[in-house]
Order: C-alpha cells, then structure tokens, then sequence
C-alpha cells in the first residue's frame, strides 16, 4: 500500500510542477522539479523513499535511453560518431582521471580510488535537463544532437568506471588489463543483445500478427516492454551493459519502424501516445527523486563539524568548474583534431565550445550512482569519506544545472519564433499529415483518403496566401499548370479511346460536354462561369428526354471513358520525366482521386466513419510531431501553444465539415 500511494503521490507532484512550470517559464522544470522534491523532503520529514541503483536503471533510464535511441537521427548519429564517442569514452577517462587527481589533492583526506569514483559517476551528462533549457533558449542543433548522441553511451562507461574505482576500494585489488577487458565484453555483447532481441521481438510480432492476433494494444505494450527484456537479459543473464542495449534496440527499431511501416502503421498513432505518457512521466519523476533524496543524502554531512558548510560550498563550486573545464579543453582540443587530422570543414567558435561545455549539466545517472556506494568495504571498514561524496556529487548536479540555466540564455543570440509568424512551421504539420494519410491509404479507402488529401491541399493554398500574395499566385500557377497537363492528356486519351470503339451521337455530345467543361473550369470569369451553367441545364433537358437504355448506356460509358483516362494518365506520369516533380505528383494524385471515385462505392455512414479514422491519424500525427518539436527545443512553449491551436482547429475543420 505505501508504494501505491507513494507512487500516486510523485504523479501529483509531477502534475504541480508543471502547472509551476507554465507560471515561470524562466526556469527550467528539471529545477522546478529538484525544488518542489527538496520541499517535499523538508516538510514531509517521515516520507521517504528508498532508490536501489540496479531498479532505477531498469525501471527510468532503460525506457528513457530506448526512446531516445529511436528517436535519435540516426544520419546525425553516424555522421558526428567521432565526436559522440570522444565525448562518450575519452572525455569520461580525462573527467575521471585528472578530475580524480585534483580531488585527492584538494581533499587529501578523500582516497584516490574514492577520488576516482567520485568523479566517474560525475561523467555522465543528462540531456533530458538541458531538454528544459532548450525550449526557451535556442541551442544549436548540432550541439544539441552532440549532447543526446553521448548521453546514450557515457551513461554506460560512467557507471562501468565507478563500478571499477568503487571495487578497488571494497576489495583493495585494481586491474587495468581486466577493467578494459570487461569494458570492451560489456559494450559490444550489450550492442549485440540489443540488435539481436529487437530483431527477434520483430519476428515474434510478425508470427503473431501470421496466426491472427491482431490486437493494437497487445502490440503497443510489447514494445513497450521491449527495453525492460533487452536490460534484464543484458544485465542479468549475460553481465553486459544493458544501457547499450536499450540504446541499440532503440535505434534498430527505428530501423524496421521505417523500413516495414505499412506492416505496423496501424499501431504507430497508439504507440506515440503512450510512449508521450511514459517519457513525460517518467522524465518529471526522475528529478522529483533527485529533489527528495537531496535532503537526506547532504544532512549527515552539513550538521557534522569535522568541515565547515562554507567550505562544502568552496568544494562544491571548485569541483563543478573543474568538470566544466576539462569538458571546455577537451572540446576545443577535439575540434583542432577534428579539423586538422579528419580534415572536418564545421567551424567552432569559442562562443560554441562554451556552449558545448554548459550543456554537459549532470543528473540522475550521477545521484542514482553515488547513492549505491556501499557502506563497508570488505575489510569491515566504513567506506572512506561517503557522506562527503554524497555531498559533493549532489551540489555539482546543483551547480551543473544552475550555471547552465544562468549563462545559456545569455549565450542565445537567436530570438525564440513568434506565434504570429508559424507559416513554415504550419506548412510543415500540414504536409506530415498527409503523409501519414498516404501511408494508411489502401485501395478499399483511396477516394476517401483522396478526399481528405485533398482538404489539406486546400489548407496548403489558404497557408501560401496568408503569407503573401506572391507566394499564393506561385503556388496557384503551379496547380494550374498541372490541370493543364492534365487537361492536354484527358483530350488525347479521350480521342484515343474514342478511335478505338464506335460511339453514336448521344455519347459523342456527352464527351464534347465533359471537355468543354473540364476547359472552362480553369478559367473562372463570370462569363465563363454563366456560360457553363447555361450549357448544364441545357444539356439536363436533352438527356431527360433520351430513352432509359440510352442514358444507362452513357452512364456506363462514362465510368468506362474516366476509367480508362485516369489509369492511362497516371501510368503516364509515372513512366515519363516530361514535367517537374511536384507538378506531376499534383497530376497523378488528382487522376488516381477520379479513377478512384468510379469505383468502390462506399455508405455515407460507413464513408464518415473511415473519413474520421483517417483524420484522426493524421490530426495525432501532427500532434506527435508538435510534441517531439516541443521536446527537441525547436519550439517554445509560446510557439507550441500556437499551433495546438492551429491543430485544434484543424480538427473542427476535419471533422466536422464536409468538403
């Protein structure tokens, strides 16, 4: 019962420090988070929660890091993989080494070993904190994905160093030969066990889906068990690291999400959701913990008189400039290599390795690891200094966070986007949509996904002319050249079919009907307009008075004549280079929307209910993309307002309205 209402009780505080959040935008939640924890904490003294290492990692980071991992881009991934990995394995060692040397030399009485562990665990970045900072200020992306790619292996060569600079310590025996050995045994088994188990979760869905099991939400929640089996078996049974198998089962997934997409497309929408929830849940929850740990981790140390809390406070400062600093040389140095030996043509300003340096901002990884120090070595001796490096790693964690909040806004020179001004970024929302559209589309529901299509062209023109009526009458030239194309195919594809079958005169006035008007519809004067009206009612009253026969002959050979025309154009298009890209797609999806009307006739109750699960994937798709905007730090939250609005509008439009 007191786990349940524990857990109950972190999601209500998790719901006020976002309200908080909204009132004082200037601070980042992680901040907010810590705060309300240390609160917490305070007040409620008899509320605590005990946090073993090994259920933290399992539970919080393994679902987090394979998230991350598949929604990393992956082209980012490979293409900055020196710098990722320098930052994520040597970067790590020089923060653990010559870190661990000048502790021992400030505080002599904190072992080497204990200096080194210290300082290992202090390795570790957190980017879901500075994912805070990002919404308000704008942070270069290549940075940004810089920060993200090594937070998914220096979690696991962090802790891997603090395992071994903590066992030196508890058991008094240290080997190089053997740390490396293990190093290298649990990265690479963990990549292959994170490879292999995604591919094989993949597998047993496709011979579920084979034997009829076609529950989305049976499939929903095995992905989403799939990072808690990759750690446990990585952790558990084959003693590797499980932090790089989640992270490389993130990114296979990705991998098969996109290569078998019309395979799984039907569970993406619910997916998304659900993985919303638990990233936001668990994101928040994470330094909530951080906050309400902080109190009972530091007490022993700040009412003890052996040191004085001013010079805690000196330690803590001097040890948080010292990370930053090896992280700021590091990152310069790195860049002269990058340059010089790789011949990279990227330009870092001193502005950027500053950057660079204030985005490192350590977290829970390091909390969650200083908390595991054991209490007794094996000797039965109290484990050297431990409250001290309790202490010590929380207020770099503090320090990290505060100095990153304080100085990046100033860095930022770029102004965050304002709300009145969104036509890219509505352009864009506007085109996922139809792609997700495109991608459900099936032959049973083409007109209607057509239709829909088509609604959205239609929001397209209404964004192109509210930014300005020369991009409007660009983007109007474009569609008329295209119905002219168009236009030029219908006639000879008609005469084609025409010389190809004996007609009488009835049908021979119908096709003469049909191509004057598919002329005149480009043409919108009011003459034109008057003109073509007078020709429809005159043409209803000569077909009143043909026989019934004759007009079910001409019905029939108007569905005939479209069929023909529409497979003959888009086959056209299609075969031929002879038009621009975007003027052929607009050609063949206006031909496919007419040969598909002819055909599969559809109820109007069962038409609403596919127009409406049509446009509710295409409405989540845009808010799934809004959200991981919002996460990434593109968009502030003024801008993401804006456009829920937008979206929201959208949907009334979708939904209730016909075309």
């Amino acid at each position: 019962m007191e786990i349940l209402i524990s857990i109950l009780f972190l999601l209500v505080l998790l719901l006020v420090t976002n309200v908080l959040a909204h009132y004082i935008p200037f601070i980042p939640i992680a901040l907010i988070q810590i705060a309300v924890g240390i609160f917490v904490a305070l007040v409620a003294r008899n509320f605590t929660i005990e946090i073993e290492s090994e259920w933290f990692l399992l539970l919080f980071i393994a679902p987090l890091l394979y998230y991350d991992g598949a929604h990393f881009p992956r082209e980012q991934l490979w293409k900055m993989r020196l710098p990722i990995l320098g930052n994520a394995i040597v970067l790590v060692l020089l923060t653990t080494i010559i870190g661990g040397l000048f502790v021992h030399w400030m505080i002599p009485s904190i072992p080497l070993a204990a200096a080194f562990a210290l300082m290992a665990i202090l390795s570790p970045t957190d980017p879901v904190a500075v994912n805070g900072i990002a919404k308000r200020v704008h942070i270069p992306e290549r940075i940004m994905n810089l920060v993200r790619g090594e937070s998914l292996i220096n979690d696991a060569s962090g802790l891997i160093a603090f395992k071994y600079a903590v066992a030196a310590i508890v058991t008094g025996y240290f080997s190089i030969q053997s740390a490396t050995t293990d190093f290298l045994y649990m990265f690479f088994i963990g990549a292959l066990i994170g490879v292999i188990g995604s591919l094989a979760l993949f597998w047993i869905r496709l011979h579920l889906r084979r034997i009829g099991i076609d529950d989305v939400t049976f499939y929903v929640l095995l992905q989403v068990l799939t990072p808690f089996t990759l750690f446990f078996l990585s952790e558990e049974v084959f003693h590797a690291s499980g932090v790089i198998s989640v992270v490389a089962g993130g990114i296979i997934t990705s991998i098969i999400k996109e290569k078998a997409q019309s395979i799984i497309a039907q569970e993406q929408v619910v997916t998304q959701h659900v993985w919303s929830i638990l990233t936001f849940a668990l994101n928040g929850i994470i330094f909530i913990l951080l906050g309400l740990m902080l109190p009972a981790a530091t007490n022993a140390i700040l009412v003890s008189e052996e040191i004085h809390n001013s010079v805690l406070i000196v330690y803590i400062v001097v040890i948080g400039l010292m990370v930053l600093f090896i992280r700021l040389l590091w990152t310069m140095l790195f860049s002269l290599l990058d340059n010089k030996l790789f011949k990279n043509n990227n330009i870092s300003t001193f502005k950027d390795h500053i950057i660079t340096t204030l985005v490192g901002v350590r977290g829970t990884i390091t909390m969650v690891g200083i908390l595991s120090l054991p209490l007794l070595t094996n000797r039965g001796e109290l484990f050297p200094e431990r409250q001290l490096l309790l202490f010590l790693a929380a207020g770099v964690i503090l320090f990290t966070l505060v100095m990153a909040t304080i100085f990046l806004p100033l860095l930022s020179t770029q102004e965050p986007s304002q709300p009145s001004n969104l036509m890219h970024e509505k352009r864009k929302m506007i085109e996922h949509a139809i792609h997700s559209i495109q991608l459900e589309t099936v032959e049973e529901n083409a007109p209607i996904a057509l239709s829909l299509i088509h609604q959205y062209n239609a929001m397209l023109i209404n964004i192109e002319q509210e930014q300005s009526d020369g991009a409007f009458q660009t983007y109007r030239q474009k569609i008329l050249a295209a119905r002219e194309i168009g236009l030029k195919l219908e006639i000879y594809y008609t005469n084609q079919y025409m010389a190809m079958h004996g007609f009488n005169q009835s049908i021979q006035q119908e096709v003469n009907f049909i191509l004057k008007e598919r002329r005149d519809i480009l043409n919108n004067r009011s003459f034109t307009l008057l003109k073509r009206r007078l020709r429809f009612v005159l043409r209803e009253r000569k077909l009143s008075k043909l026989p019934v026969h004759v007009l079910e002959q001409i019905n029939q050979f108007k569905k005939d004549l479209t069929d023909f025309v529409s497979s003959s154009i888009v086959k056209h298009v299609q075969e031929t280079n002879d038009y621009p890209a975007d003027i052929a797609q607009r050609v063949e999806m206006y031909y496919r929307h007419l040969q598909y009307s002819s055909k599969n006739k559809v109820d109007d109750s069962k038409r609403e209910e596919i127009k409406e699960h049509l446009a509710l994937i295409a409405i989540e798709a845009q808010r799934s993309l809004l959200n991981e905007w919002y996460r990434d730090g593109i968009i502030n939250n003024a801008v993401s307002k804006e456009l829920r609005r937008f979206v929201n509008n959208l949907e009334s439009v979708i939904l209730l309205e016909e075309e």
